[in-house]
């Protein structure tokens, strides 16, 4: 569980992070969830764009994301979710 000073750090790295992945009509295939679990392996901190064209609320896939793939919701904010989850080989140094 991230605490605030945490979740404030991460959100100013998200900042200047791009959108690496879009979720959009299809929703969330086992193929997508795997890539992301991937990426978060890879990154630790990734951003996801919501479609207009996506029927489920941004905060309702944040979290059925972060439930699947292990990872903890960072912000949402409009169409956009950062999130992070601690990699086996740290890439980033998070304050406790």
């Amino acid at each position: 569980m991230l605490k605030g000073k945490q979740k404030a750090y991460l959100r100013g790295l998200l900042n200047n992070e791009p959108s690496i992945f879009q979720v959009g009509k299809e929703g969330l295939s086992e193929n997508l969830l795997q890539q992301l679990d991937d990426a978060l392996e890879a990154r630790e901190l990734i951003k996801i764009t919501i479609l207009n064209n996506q029927k489920e609320a941004p905060e309702v896939l944040a979290k059925t994301i972060a439930s699947r793939t292990g990872a903890e919701v960072v912000q949402v904010i409009g169409h956009k979710i950062g999130l992070y989850r601690r990699a086996r080989k740290p890439r980033l140094n998070v304050p406790d």
